[in-house]
């Protein structure tokens, strides 16, 4: 099926409004008339002309064929593969006919209706049904806090939709969505009908947000459990203490045992995220790290030569020595 440039027969821009739509086609009417015209193929070209105007000139029907036009495939031997999902929204066009005898193209047929009693209709793809519009996907990025509590979003977005002469425009579009609490890093809200416009009455799409979680400047996240590295000093470590740790949803009080080491794990239960599909929440993993001091006083450093050689006999690296 060859396909139809109806703005290239009109010789108009695809911008182009209905008034200079129509002050086209009235001049290559004239110019193509049959009766009057003495061009080559006058008829034919007639025909296409009329074809043209009788797409472009209706808002609802050039909004589908521009649409049809964006998605479709051209092929090389100037035949036309419309997308595999396509469903035309119109049945018949008549009334239309601004040509002689109302013989429209294969082309027109096959996404507006037959002209000639479905003869040339393309059963590859003609269907009565509306289209749907397309969904849309949108990423939102949280943090840790907002898809642990739930929170309210201000999105925008640039959605195509038809102007009021049926060209396809994008625009702006702004919507406030309430994100729910316990979100997971790549769960999708759809909102229903706040995708792009259906065709020819079909439904709207949806709008799909994936959730995505910020860099947290002191937390990460392991599926439901939240991770999180503590720094101690070597004395708390050595001797134990209990100190105040983050959570999620506030400070707790946390126990470090005594003769704790780096790389320790201590498991705060329940501070985790929620894990909506099992029904349980996670827990918050702490990583005790031990910190010293970049400069010790006179008073520190006396203390840590007598604590060398008290501990003289404990050799970290004998592992070295085998």
């Amino acid at each position: 099926m060859e396909f139809k440039d109806y703005y290239k027969i009109l010789g108009v821009a695809e911008q182009a409004d209905a008034s200079a739509i129509k002050a086209s086609y009235r001049k290559l009417a004239r110019k193509y008339h049959p009766d009057v015209s003495k061009e080559h193929n006058a008829e034919q070209q007639f025909k296409e002309v009329g074809e043209a105007y009788t797409v472009l000139k209706d808002p609802e029907k050039r909004a589908e064929y521009d649409l049809l036009r964006k998605q479709g495939t051209r092929r090389s031997d100037g035949g036309f593969q419309p997308p595999p999902d396509w469903q035309s929204s119109h049945e018949n066009h008549q009334g239309y006919s601004y040509t002689s005898d109302g013989d429209f193209s294969d082309f027109f047929d096959s996404i507006f209706g037959a002209s000639r009693g479905g003869s040339r209709q393309s059963d590859d793809f003609r269907r009565s049904a509306s289209q749907r519009g397309r969904d849309l996907h949108y990423k939102i990025a949280l943090f840790l806090e907002e898809a642990y509590q739930g929170c309210q979003r201000q999105i925008s977005l640039r959605v195509a939709e038809p102007d009021q002469n049926g060209v396809v425009k994008q625009r702006d579009k702004t919507l406030n969505v309430k994100i729910p609490a316990g979100v997971t890093q790549g769960q999708h809200i759809r909102l229903a009908g706040q995708g792009e416009l259906g065709i020819g009455g079909g439904k709207a799409g949806d709008l799909l947000l994936e959730i995505e979680f910020a860099p947290h400047p002191y937390f990460t996240v392991d599926g439901s459990d939240i991770l999180l590295t503590l720094p101690v000093t070597c004395w708390e470590a050595a001797l134990g203490a209990t100190v105040e740790v983050p959570t999620i949803n506030g400070k707790v009080k946390l126990k470090i045992p005594k003769a704790a080491n780096s790389g320790n794990k201590l498991r705060i239960k329940g501070k985790g995220l929620i894990n909506k599909g099992e029904k349980t929440t996670g827990d918050q993993i702490v990583t005790l790290q031990i910190s010293l001091p970049k400069v010790h006083s006179s008073e520190a450093n006396a203390l840590y030569q007598q604590l060398a050689e008290c501990e003289s006999n404990f050799n970290p690296r004998h592992v070295f020595e085998r």
